[in-house]
């Protein structure tokens, strides 16, 4: 154990005291998983940071900000390069969720600067989609369902064309999917302020959400969930830093080094999950969402049922 002392480091900002080679490793395991679904692994960042690293200040939603900053963009040039990047998507997402990080950067900084109650709501929504995702993927295997029972591979293709409009259609190697954009912007908007005030950028509650509630296909939202959990990312990031509330008090600006060594593992992380969304099925995608933003959702939520069990 004396070895890895040489590698232990303490960072100012954050008062964290942990090894160099930790962070990038954890969110390289994490986001190669995560970000088969459109999500950067940010909402499954934030708990560690807080229940491993002990980081519990507003500070800890800036620096998970900064992990999506450096660590999204080799997925989203993936996507772009597969040619399922959807513009349209990210258009309607980044309507709704950039107001929306305003106001959240606001609430958490003067109402939450404590994060305990605020959980609780992140729960219930989070137990919510992920239940969603969950059904969403059951309704493909369950028993009789001849057509997905045999697990086909991941959709190959392309946007051939996108139509934008109050009821808009991606096509996807000349097949469409059509939606409506009101939902997806009036959701984007909650998202965005959740995201602005909790430092998950937005992904990890949009992308269950167009693929459970709105029914568009896994393979044409992850990179413009990506992408505009990036946009976010970098907004918030600002605001945490520079922003009229940020004080010496509020402690609220990110930690920029430990930030950017969670980011360096996660951009290769979603990277590689970018190339496995080709070959892994979509089902099983929709399974480690749905698992995963699950798992959180309990340990978010398990104060509560404690406190109720007790009584």
């Amino acid at each position: 154990m004396d070895i890895l002392n040489v590698f232990k480091y303490h960072f100012h900002t954050s008062g964290v005291d942990t090894y160099l080679f930790l962070p990038p490793l954890v969110m390289l395991v994490i986001s190669s998983c995560t970000s088969m679904g459109g999500v950067s692994g940010a909402f499954i960042l934030l708990p560690f940071q807080m229940s491993v690293l002990h980081y519990t200040t507003p500070g800890v939603s800036a620096t998970n900000f900064v992990y999506n900053i450096i660590s999204i963009p080799g997925g989203v040039y993936r996507y772009i390069r597969d040619g399922k990047f959807s513009k349209v998507i990210f258009m309607a997402l980044m309507v709704g969720t950039l107001p929306g990080v305003f106001l959240g950067y606001y609430i958490r900084i003067k109402y939450l600067p404590d994060p305990q109650k605020f959980k609780l709501f992140v729960g219930f929504v989070l137990i919510y989609l992920g239940t969603r995702t969950l059904l969403s993927a059951y309704s493909e295997i369950r028993p009789g369902n001849n057509r997905t029972n045999k697990f086909p591979p991941h959709k190959s293709g392309r946007i051939t064309e996108e139509k934008f409009g109050m009821k808009s259609t991606v096509y996807f190697d000349n097949e469409p999917y059509s939606f409506s954009v009101v939902p997806i912007v009036l959701a984007s908007l909650i998202v965005g302020v959740i995201g602005g005030a909790y430092g998950i950028g937005g992904g990890a509650l949009m992308a269950p959400f167009l693929v459970s509630v709105i029914k568009l296909p896994v393979f044409i939202v992850s990179g413009a969930s990506l992408c505009s959990t990036w946009v976010t990312s970098v907004v918030a990031a600002l605001f945490y830093a520079f922003g009229p509330l940020t004080t010496v008090k509020a402690n609220a600006s990110p930690d920029w080094l430990l930030g950017s060594l969670f980011g360096f593992g996660g951009f290769l992380g979603i990277y590689i999950g970018a190339r496995l969304q080709r070959v892994v099925p979509g089902v099983i995608i929709k399974i480690i969402l749905g698992v995963t933003i699950t798992g959180v959702a309990l340990k978010y939520l398990w104060p509560l049922v404690d406190n109720i069990i007790m009584r």
